[in-house]
């Protein structure tokens, strides 16, 4: 069964930073792709970052490129977001993803 849990999320002023993580477990995580994705109220659901299975290939949407950055830990199978420069419009719930398969989210707000 393949869990995803994210932590990490929090109230943050804008120009601040914070770092998200997903604990990923049932299934074989160092060979898959992992991907995060937002959600702010009213919007569809938004790509962040893909992270291939070795950390070769980085992937950002175009509104968090250049402030976002996402990494991998394989030994631990967890994946990470590191989020700078924040801003009012990356107020979001953040999902980890893999395939099919989400977590609950985290919820991110920025405001001052």
């Amino acid at each position: 069964q393949v869990q995803l849990v994210e932590s990490g999320g929090g109230l943050v002023e804008p120009g601040g930073s914070l770092r998200l993580s997903c604990a990923a477990s049932g299934f074989n995580f160092r060979i898959d792709n992992m991907r995060w994705y937002r959600q702010a109220p009213g919007q569809e659901r938004e790509f962040v970052a893909l992270i291939s299975p070795q950390s070769f290939v980085k992937q950002y949407g175009n509104s968090v490129s250049g402030r976002f950055a996402v990494s991998r830990d394989n030994a631990k199978n967890m994946v990470f977001l590191e989020m700078n420069n924040l801003q009012p419009e990356d107020t979001a719930v953040y999902y980890c993803n893999h395939n099919d398969d989400w977590g609950r989210g985290t919820q991110v707000t920025v405001s001052s």
